[in-house]
């Protein structure tokens, strides 16, 4: 895998604000031709910097629903349970991010739901019935003051 230079950081950056520029638009802000952006766009996605293109959807537009930070604590922190409770996570739809985390708790989770009754319902059926909770705390988001999902290329 070859480290980044500038270049790449510089296509990088203008793909992360819009995925569906094309490598000649790219080419004209960068001062190149269309090939060599290409080939390290196709490079930069062979070698797993570009894992994916998306669409940001406007959650407000499309219905109700809350987000839900949730804290996880598992009773024994034995690698096969973290394991295994990582794969049950993943399962959930509900769960838009997990991380493994440091400090007090194991896991902090971002959960988006239609509402206060379907965490209720989500926490209660899901989450708390899987082996090994220890404790969940979560805090609910009232006002998003900040996403954004570009990475900070330095």
């Amino acid at each position: 895998m070859e480290k980044l230079d500038n270049i790449d950081r510089d296509i990088l950056r203008i793909l992360q604000k819009d995925a569906k520029t094309v490598a000649t638009v790219i080419a004209d802000q960068l001062g190149m031709t269309k090939t060599p952006v290409y080939e390290r766009i196709k490079r930069l996605e062979k070698e797993g910097y570009i894992k994916n293109y998306i669409a940001i959807l406007d959650t407000k537009k499309i219905g109700e629903s809350i987000t839900v930070f949730s804290f996880v604590s598992l009773e024994a922190q034995k690698g096969h349970l973290m394991d295994e409770f990582l794969l049950k996570v993943q399962e959930f739809k509900e769960v838009m991010e997990c991380y493994v985390v440091g400090g007090e708790f194991d896991f902090l989770l971002k959960i988006t739901i239609r509402d206060l009754d379907g965490y209720y319902d989500f926490a209660k059926s899901k989450i708390a019935s899987l082996p090994n909770i220890g404790a969940v705390k979560s805090a609910f988001v009232l006002n998003e003051a900040k996403n954004d999902y570009q990475y900070p290329l330095l």
